[in-house]
């Protein structure tokens, strides 16, 4: 007979996000229980993240959501509320994001006054000033490397827009594993190595996940923090008819690289940069290194999978070469390493690149899904923001009509939740890559 186990919330998934939500819903004096398919915390996508702390996005709950989660990493200790052992750190090294038709600072700069993020606009002479052998020539559109037009002269200069109190995570999977033996502490339960292969419902409400082994938990409230595999359990839900805005997994890559001469500063960490004119960011690393990875220019083939599993997790080096060779056009002291060296991950992406953090047709079925690459950062606060939707939703509200707001612990900021709408009009001012 197979086992059977009964909570009062399931998580599916125990990267960074689920296991954000499972540490909230566990304060919430729930029994929670998380599955995921790997070993461990954090071992899926957020392995892979370049774990990039910034507050460029496109909407305002997007903006807000980045500025409040800053105030949680900066006191990650706090934030835990448990010792936990050995802590993931922000490192806080500012980021630039550089002038761009597709992301003009005039279409975003106005959500930062609004929010309150401290910004610095430079012009090309402060950028070369401030970046040491940064090249602040304006490329636009982003090339292959094989056309010969990547090579030309640049046809003007462009400048960018500087945010001190960016940086980034040292350790992505140390996050999640942060983030989960918290909860652990607060009485959460992970069963890492577990497949959900059956999702049960009756009477319009979900009822049960059954796992690979036959092991069956029932529960009235099951999140769907999947990542990649986000779609496949929305499939076994039988949830997704009514969205307007689709997920599809997509694998990337991340190129590790050592810093030009220069560029990191004495005991210090180099400025990371976001440079959508060449279709590529880099950030540096304590120690010397440089993480360079892509901002899906028009010009690359995008690299979409029916299925996660079949993704390639070995970095390539065709990949690699036009990763670097774009960020040695910037940073023209960068070296050409012989051999591909990086990591390789599988973004959730949705459509316009936005998350959704929603209910679903299904009651009790919640989804924290189409991360994008770009919600790393938020991961603290999609914790509370789900926690939040789920207490309102099972109490009563009526999400789609009358959209759930959430209000920051460190900044007072109300985050509306309909910016992450499944029905949500797909977002316009997105600039379709994985700056959101």
């Amino acid at each position: 007979m197979s086992p059977e186990v009964s909570a009062d919330a399931v998580v599916v998934g125990a990267g960074v996000i689920g296991s954000a939500i499972a540490l909230e819903l566990a304060k919430t004096a729930r029994r929670v229980v998380v599955v995921d398919r790997a070993g461990g915390a954090g071992q899926g996508s957020t392995s892979a993240s370049s774990a990039v702390v910034r507050y460029n996005f496109s909407t305002l709950a997007g903006v807000a959501a980045a500025w409040e989660s800053y105030f949680c990493w900066s006191a990650w200790a706090e934030h835990l509320g448990h010792d936990v052992g050995d802590l993931a750190r922000f490192e806080r090294s500012g980021l630039v994001m550089l002038d761009v038709a597709a992301a003009p600072r005039s279409a975003w700069l106005p959500l930062f006054d609004q929010v309150g993020v401290p910004y610095e606009e430079w012009d090309a002479a402060t950028l070369a000033d401030r970046v040491p052998g940064i090249d602040p020539g304006r490329y636009w559109p982003p090339k292959r490397i094989d056309d010969d037009r990547f090579w030309a002269d640049p046809d003007d200069a462009l400048g960018g827009v500087y945010t001190p109190d960016a940086g980034y995570i040292t350790d992505p999977q140390l996050a999640a594993q942060n983030l989960a033996a918290a909860a652990v502490a607060e009485g959460a339960e992970f069963r890492f190595r577990s497949t959900v292969t059956a999702v049960e419902s009756a009477d319009g409400r979900v009822t049960a996940v059954v796992l690979a082994d036959g092991t069956k938990i029932s529960a009235p409230i099951v999140v769907n923090a999947a990542g990649p595999w986000s779609g496949k359990l929305n499939a076994l839900a039988g949830v997704g008819s009514d969205f307007t805005v689709g997920v599809r997994p997509m694998r990337q890559e991340v190129a590790h690289v050592l810093a030009p001469e220069g560029y990191h500063p004495a005991g210090g960490v180099g400025p990371a940069i976001a440079d959508m004119d060449l279709g590529t960011y880099f950030r540096g690393e304590v120690g010397g290194g440089l993480l360079v990875g892509g901002t899906e220019p028009e010009c690359d083939p995008f690299e979409w999978l029916d299925d996660p599993d079949d993704a390639n997790l070995n970095p390539t080096m065709a990949v690699f070469e036009a990763q670097v060779t774009r960020a040695a056009r910037r940073l023209p002291g960068l070296r050409m390493p012989n051999r591909a060296r990086g990591v390789v991950g599988v973004y959730d992406v949705a459509d316009d690149w936005t998350p959704i953090y929603d209910r679903t047709d299904l009651g009790g079925f919640y989804v924290a899904i189409g991360t994008s690459g770009n919600q790393f950062k938020n991961a603290p606060v999609v914790g509370r923001l789900m926690a939040t939707l789920i207490e309102q939703v099972e109490a009563g509200a009526d999400h789609d009509r009358e959209p759930v707001r959430y209000k920051g612990v460190h900044t007072g900021l109300a985050v509306d939740l309909g910016g992450f709408s499944r029905k949500r009009e797909r977002n316009a001012g997105s600039s379709g890559t994985v700056m959101g």
